[in-house]
């Protein structure tokens, strides 16, 4: 009976060790939007006294190649000649602009293939994330507007359903609600950062490759329900149910 205590133990602990591990895989860091991340530290710096240009242009440059590739090489002209002009307003509201682009291009994205519902959870994580960097410089402006734009994330967020697991869960997706939501968020995004049209980037195969890693298991966007991530811990279940079983037979 010792014995069986220490297996079972032992299988609860690898059962559990297992588990954080996919967790770890299924909820790391590239559920972060790089570029909105770029855009906090950048204004930390340009808010120093006086405004630090020579690290806001390095931080920049991390993501400038992504930049280039999916918003075209004249946005990061743009900014960076507001950096070389020493102009910290500027700078940032390039940046602001910078952003509501990025969520567009998710949100156009997830639309163009919205039967995907892993990928395109993925990127409506990372839209929301880059949502939540812009958030103070919106609520500052219209704190009743920053909550509407949160609560159609929300929507959004609802209307992609879930596949469930085995059909477990299974919600099924709207569309239509997705496609208010997504209008609604980029046309209320306009005023406060004075665009008139979401004309720059590109909506490519290109522009989710590499992106669809895991998310944080901090928020409401994560995501457990593919198979591959529950596997392990069902062949742990199952092996330590046949464990039990024999050792209850062998007993009696």
């Amino acid at each position: 009976m010792k014995k069986f205590s220490l297996f079972l133990a032992m299988m609860l602990f690898i059962t559990f060790s297992i588990q954080t591990n996919v967790a770890a895989y299924s909820y790391g860091d590239p559920s972060e939007e790089k570029i909105a991340e770029v855009y906090k530290d950048m204004v930390v710096k340009l808010n120093q006294t006086p405004p630090n240009f020579e690290e806001a242009e390095a931080l920049y440059n991390t993501v400038k190649e992504e930049v280039d590739m999916h918003m075209g090489e004249d946005v990061s002209e743009v900014i960076l000649d507001s950096i070389e002009n020493k102009d910290k307003e500027a700078t940032i509201e390039n940046m602001q602009k910078l952003l509501a682009l990025n969520i567009s291009r998710r949100l156009e994205a997830i639309e163009k293939n919205f039967d995907d519902y892993d990928t395109s959870k993925k990127l409506l994580a990372k839209g929301n994330a880059t949502y939540e960097a812009l958030s103070p410089a919106v609520a500052n402006e219209n704190s009743e507007l920053d909550g509407k734009i949160k609560d159609e994330f929300d929507q959004a967020l609802e209307a992609l359903g879930n596949p469930g697991l085995f059909g477990v869960g299974e919600k099924e997706s709207d569309k239509e609600q997705f496609v208010s939501s997504k209008d609604f968020i980029l046309e209320e995004l306009k005023q406060p950062f004075d665009i008139e049209e979401y004309s720059a980037g590109h909506f490519t195969e290109s522009a989710t490759e590499g992106e669809n890693g895991s998310q944080s298991a901090v928020d409401k966007y994560t995501d457990f329900s593919e198979l591959k991530n529950w596997l392990p811990l069902l062949v742990i279940g199952v092996v330590i149910i046949g464990v039990v079983i024999y050792f209850i037979r062998r007993k009696k």
